[in-house]
């Protein structure tokens, strides 16, 4: 078959290298990944197949990673990844969401056929893809196994992007400027919000006239009006925007997988003084943390930049200010590991992408207006350029 990758082989060499030493660091023998983004990272595989079991077994013996999942699933593994045919294993129908069995035994059992049954097997215990069933089985099936907790293993390998990631990342930002420009242009009063929804996704999907885009791991986040007091709603299928209106704008470019969020706030008319205030704080805050952030310093100093740039406003924030981003699928594009906030030690380093995420939620309206950054040698730099303020269509 023909495969299609979007990276050289020695990219992946790179990252199971790193993903191995991670493994020996914590004493595992063997990995199980589930997380179809690490199981992206690792080999390429890029299905939306992950509502069944499949997964990458990493073996500190190996050369080469082993894939598993749906026979159906099979061929989709020999065009995305850089793997041999004889490390692509596909199971049998009888195993997908059977009452009788479970793929786990499966699993189990290429382990034992490998001579891989009783190792140090490290597993991504708290992800969103790996079930207390599935750990139940493995128990039962590799009772001489040593069963050890690797979530988020993948994740902080990933953390610090190369530069041929980064080269996406930098195409995903073209696609968010135009999908960001899309929904300003188009939302007006009298507007059905679900016909904005729809531009912005097709936005999302046609990319520029150079590249296509991809599905965010997020829907278009877009309330209006007092929906706007809360994170994560999206857009009311049933309502026209209005005169007054608030309007979040939590929305976001694709490319291969690998992402660009970014959050502007608009509003329909005359805004209130205390919208105009809490924008201006939130924007002057935002414009002198981006100024501090940089390598070496760590992510709790730059949430304690932040409180102290908006301390004189009166605006509290007590979420954190922003998370590490990148490759992923749905339902996030965070990748679960450092975040600004108090507490978190993760020192930055060059190489690293983070969404600074200011988003200020009061009782009855939010603002919101975030950067995704690169971290470099000297300082951070946009991934974006877009206004850094309050949108307002009178």
């Amino acid at each position: 078959m023909q495969k299609k990758m979007i990276f050289p082989v020695n990219e992946y060499a790179r990252r199971i290298r790193r993903t191995k030493e991670m493994m020996d660091r914590r004493g595992m023998e063997l990995l199980l990944v589930n997380d179809p983004a690490n199981m992206n990272y690792l080999t390429g595989y890029d299905g939306w197949s992950f509502y069944v079991h499949q997964g990458v077994i990493l073996s500190l013996d190996a050369d080469d990673p082993m894939w598993f999942g749906r026979q159906q699933d099979a061929n989709g593994a020999r065009l995305t990844t850089w793997l041999p045919d004889e490390c692509i294993f596909g199971y049998p129908d009888e195993y997908v969401q059977s009452r009788y069995t479970h793929t786990m035994r499966y699993v189990a059992q290429l382990l034992r056929d490998k001579g891989l049954a009783d190792k140090r097997l490290g597993l991504e215990m708290d992800g969103y893809w790996f079930s207390a069933r599935m750990y139940l089985t493995l128990q039962e099936e590799l009772n001489g196994a040593n069963l050890m907790d690797a979530t988020n293993l993948v994740n902080w390998v990933k953390i610090v992007k190369s530069d041929a990631e980064i080269a996406y990342m930098r195409q995903a930002s073209r696609i968010c400027e135009k999908v960001m420009q899309t929904a300003i242009d188009e939302i007006s009063p009298g507007v059905w919000e679900k016909d904005v929804a729809a531009m912005v996704s097709a936005a999302q999907i046609a990319g520029t006239d150079e590249f296509g885009g991809a599905p965010p791991a997020i829907f278009p986040i877009m309330p209006s009006a007092e929906r706007t007091s809360t994170a994560h709603l999206t857009y009311d299928p049933d309502r026209q925007y209005a005169q007054g209106d608030v309007v979040l704008l939590e929305l976001c470019g694709a490319r291969h997988r690998y992402h660009a969020p970014l959050s502007r706030t608009l509003f329909l008319g005359d805004p209130p003084d205390d919208l105009l205030k809490t924008a201006d704080g939130v924007v002057t805050g935002l414009q002198e943390t981006l100024q501090f952030i940089g390598p070496g310093v760590t992510a709790e100093e730059v949430e304690a930049r932040w409180r102290a740039a908006i301390a004189h406003t009166g605006v509290v924030k007590p979420s954190r200010v922003g998370y590490s981003y990148g490759l992923n699928y749905v339902p996030d594009w965070g990748e679960h590991t450092l975040s600004l906030r108090p507490g978190d030690k993760t020192v930055l380093a060059p190489g690293m992408t983070i969404h600074f995420m200011p988003g200020i939620w009061l009782d009855s309206y939010g603002f919101e207006c975030s950067e995704p950054v690169l971290i470099t040698d000297s300082g951070c730099e946009k991934f974006i350029e877009f206004p850094q303020q309050l949108f307002i269509k009178n």
